[in-house]
């Protein structure tokens, strides 16, 4: 058996990994390269096999960056099934045509502006899949319950687990009949912070053979839920009371944008901030709150008594989810007083970008960081202080306050890694650090040495390995 990582090693996104019997070939995830100049080219280049010779997928999430290129891979003649999730499956449905839907809008924009400036139009500005293609792609889409014992093919059998990471997010067991032996791999996909909102606790996995580990956040600490809570108490108190400004959140549509709206509604339950007006202001923010209440059984107990608090005294925290484009637009003529929610979460596409364009150069206002910003993103920048961005194609300069608020990631810290791993009873022949920063996975990699003595790797794009 061969694994083959052709993405989330070495870098945070594009999780995808091939693995290949002597009977099946199937990928675990198959994600979209997010940040930088270079993602949209590793996008087209990253199908660099064969899509019909794939069996089958085992998606453990919804997220972009581990299931974006799914759509791609089935224009190019995959026809297997996607095995994940039941509440994955339903955000799938928001979220490809969403993330289609995007580029189809972006190339657009591009290739207007190359006629503007009299350029030639080039075959990369297409975008890589359509609205329609996305559907398509949904018909293969297999859901199933947590815990359920699937068999995709008669030489393996595979467990999805709850990763307590967003709603429907998944721990994958996989046990693989080879040579006349069954081995066990387990794929840690992304993992939760214990005590998140919304979401369950990571499940705890006894045993592997071979283990892939997220390491996006190996390298530390995260601040305690009380200190995090403390800071946007304070953050949002300054801007919206003392300096009369907006705070603008770019935010993940499915996971993150759910956290902070029952995060504030907790807040103003125990008198911390006064009445509020959020705008949640992405298309496929409805829906995706929808979703998370139509799987009430997922839902943390806290959760359900915060829900049940809103459903009784929601006039204190008005929610207001804009849909239509001209909405989205007059916001940019809100100038206090606002809490705009919007995606993409690293600032990358969609409408965070006209709200940060018309934001960032006023000093009232703040922009509140609440998840991870990948290398080469417009969010990653804004985190590093720069003084001045570009914004479709306009300087923009940035005078606004930068606040990251790094309690309420969904990933779990070094020390929720470490604990998770503590739940093995023997350890794997080998643990194969993943979807991390280089100087990420290097720390965690070598805590892991240090404090379990286990065998670990650092694979790299395109590396494979003998299982």
């Amino acid at each position: 058996m061969r694994i083959t990582f052709l993405g989330g090693a070495g870098e945070v996104t594009g999780s995808c990994y091939l693995i290949e019997t002597g009977q099946i070939r199937f990928l675990i995830d198959c994600g979209m390269f997010q940040g930088g100049r270079g993602a949209d080219h590793k996008n087209r280049a990253a199908i660099n096999f064969d899509p019909e010779s794939i069996d089958f997928v085992l998606l453990t999430h919804a997220h972009i960056d581990h299931s974006g290129l799914l759509p791609r891979l089935s224009v190019l003649g995959f026809r297997g099934r996607v095995y994940t999730t039941h509440a994955t499956a339903d955000l799938l449905s928001v979220m490809l045509k969403d993330s289609a839907y995007i580029q189809e809008k972006e190339a657009e924009w591009r290739n207007k502006d190359a006629l503007r400036k009299k350029r030639q139009l080039d075959h990369d500005n297409a975008p890589l899949y359509t609205v329609a293609q996305a559907e398509a792609l949904l018909k293969q889409i297999h859901s199933v319950d947590y815990d359920e014992t699937v068999t995709p093919h008669a030489s393996l059998r595979c467990r999805f687990r709850d990763a307590g990471h967003i709603l429907g997010s998944a721990i994958i067991e996989v046990w693989v009949k080879t040579g006349g032996q069954q081995k066990k791999l387990v794929f840690s996909g992304d993992l939760g912070q214990p005590g998140h909102p919304i979401v369950r606790d990571p499940s705890f996995i006894e045993e592997a053979d071979y283990l892939l580990l997220e390491s996006t956040y190996g390298n530390r600490l995260h601040r305690s839920m009380q200190g995090t809570r403390d800071e946007l108490v304070t953050v949002i108190q300054d801007t919206l009371t003392q300096k009369r400004g907006n705070i603008i959140v770019p935010a993940f549509t499915v996971g993150r944008t759910q956290d902070l709206l029952f995060l504030l509604a907790d807040l103003q339950r125990e008198g911390r901030l006064g009445p509020m007006d959020i705008y949640v202001d992405s298309p496929m923010a409805l829906a995706a709150t929808e979703i998370t209440l139509k799987h009430h059984n997922l839902l943390d107990q806290e959760t359900t008594e915060i829900l049940d608090w809103f459903n009784q005294r929601s006039r204190n925290v008005q929610v207001h989810f804009v849909q239509e484009v001209e909405d989205s637009i007059k916001l940019n003529n809100t100038r206090h007083s606002a809490i705009i929610i919007s995606a993409s979460g690293m600032c990358d596409a969609g409408r965070i970008k006209y709200h940060l364009k018309y934001n960032l150069p006023r000093p009232e206002c703040s922009i509140l960081i609440t998840g991870f910003q990948a290398a080469g993103t417009l969010g990653r920048r804004l985190v590093d202080g720069v003084k001045k961005v570009r914004i479709f194609g306009e300087e923009i300069p940035v005078r606004a306050s930068i606040h990251t608020i790094g309690g309420l990631s969904a990933h779990a810290d070094q020390r929720d890694l470490m604990n998770w791993l503590k739940g093995f009873k023997h350890p794997p022949r080998k643990t194969f650090v993943v979807h991390g920063e280089p100087s990420n996975a290097e720390i965690l990699a070598d805590v892991i040495r240090d404090q379990l003595h286990w065998k670990v790797s650092i694979p790299q794009r395109m590396e494979s390995e003998q299982l």
